[in-house]
């Protein structure tokens, strides 16, 4: 009796304990970008168009910018400069405008700047160097939670950083075509943390 008694009670325990534990709904992936349209980003102050499943910028100082604002997220984009020897763009990350009379946000930029791929102005210890295959598409994987992002470059881990101050905000796909060339972006992914 009392050997059933505590079999009993064990798994009484046991169904108390699993119908306490909370499940967290699986985080969903969305694409930005459907490859076919540009749904979904507003473009501002530049051209861009779709070209065989990528945005190309086209031409100006701009964004294409997300119509909604992020706050944690694993952002993945492939991206590739059409210059040969020079390039200049960036994707931004968590601000809540542009400054007036500028054509870009004050912060957060994941450069695609010749030589400086990857880095984060202004985030201490945001810097990369060598994982960029020049004249190639590029994989980015930015994660962005609370005050921290990390980003890999190609499957390689690139940085960890801490400093974030803005707690939401767009994500925008900087135009600099006058001295950074054109460029093209496909595959960019979105998964909400």
């Amino acid at each position: 009796m009392r050997h059933a008694i505590t079999t009993l009670s064990a798994i009484v325990v046991l169904l108390v304990a699993t119908a306490t534990v909370a499940v967290e709904p699986e985080a969903k992936t969305v694409d930005l970008f459907d490859g076919k349209t540009l749904d979904g980003w507003e473009i501002i102050n530049c051209e861009a168009e779709v070209q065989d499943g990528a945005i190309l910028i086209k031409s100006g100082n701009g964004l294409v910018q997300t119509k909604q604002q992020y706050a944690d997220f694993v952002l993945e984009f492939e991206w590739k400069a059409l210059a040969e020897k020079f390039w200049d763009s960036g994707v931004y990350f968590r601000y809540l405008e542009v400054p007036k009379g500028r054509p870009w946000p004050n912060r957060y930029q994941t450069n695609l700047f010749r030589g400086q791929e990857g880095n984060v102005g202004g985030l201490k210890n945001a810097t990369s160097k060598g994982l960029v295959k020049d004249g190639q598409w590029n994989l980015f994987k930015l994660t962005v939670q609370g005050t921290k992002a990390a980003l890999e470059i190609n499957g390689k881990p690139a940085w960890e950083a801490d400093g974030l101050a803005e707690p939401k905000g767009y994500i925008s796909l900087q135009a600099e075509v006058p001295r950074g060339g054109q460029f093209l972006f496909r595959r960019v992914r979105l998964t909400e943390l």
